[in-house]
């Protein structure tokens, strides 16, 4: 089988608890041919290991061992893709079954050069559903995306915007800045399923005007470095 133009990029660190569900479900897109990398940032869970026995029977994957800090992994994963597409994966979150079609349907008129799915959070609470319509609607309206959206993205556009900001906190936003001078994204409607476990840990509202908080801050111009100590004590 030919390997697909589709890379996707999983970074991880400390993830043992999900990692095995998440790499099982991309399976069906491992068997088209696309090639799975799981980026990992030093686990003391065993979360490499975990990976490592999840894909020995993928026909392109592997596991490769990063800096610390997902930008900087995201972007040793991609120096080792293969593709012509990136897609960053979170690892608590799931892609659509056929993700790679409607990536390669997104960027086939080269109007795109990049995108991302709208999100559905999985959990208990009614108002998840809200914010991820908010999310979704924002994305839209902004042309920014999130890490749990599934930013995926030309080879070339990633190269051009010289790959993630090497950032403690929102490399997502200002990777959508950067490659929003290169086209405006595909924003796909059809869904991938993030886990709600840090708004339903710390408080639904909570996460939602600490979110917002943090993102008016760095769009006035804050440092990302401070960002992250206010994210870290906040949490």
């Amino acid at each position: 089988m030919h390997a697909s133009p589709l890379s996707i990029i999983i970074p991880v660190l400390n993830e043992a608890n999900g990692i095995s569900a998440c790499l099982q479900a991309l399976q069906p897109l491992a068997q088209r041919g696309v090639h799975i990398i799981v980026a990992d940032g030093g686990s003391t869970d065993g979360t490499a290991q975990l990976a490592a026995t999840e894909l020995k029977n993928f026909p392109h994957a592997l596991v490769i061992q990063a800096p610390r800090g997902r930008a900087q992994q995201m972007n040793a994963g991609a120096a080792q893709a293969g593709g012509g597409v990136l897609l960053f994966l979170h690892a608590d979150t799931l892609l659509p079954p056929a993700a790679d079609q409607c990536i390669a349907q997104a960027l086939a008129s080269r109007a795109r050069a990049w995108g991302r799915f709208d999100v559905r959070i999985d959990g208990s609470s009614p108002m998840l559903k809200i914010v991820a319509v908010l999310m979704n609607l924002r994305s839209r309206w902004s042309g920014m995306a999130t890490g749990d959206q599934a930013i995926f993205m030309t080879r070339a556009a990633f190269d051009a915007v010289g790959g993630f900001p090497v950032q403690p906190l929102m490399e997502d936003i200002e990777i959508s800045k950067r490659l929003g001078k290169l086209s405006r994204p595909a924003c796909l409607h059809e869904k991938v399923t993030t886990s709600g476990r840090r708004w339903e840990t710390r408080g639904v509202w909570k996460t939602i005007f600490l979110m917002w908080r943090l993102r008016f801050a760095y769009g006035c111009g804050a440092a990302p470095e401070r960002l992250a100590l206010l994210y870290r004590e906040v949490r």
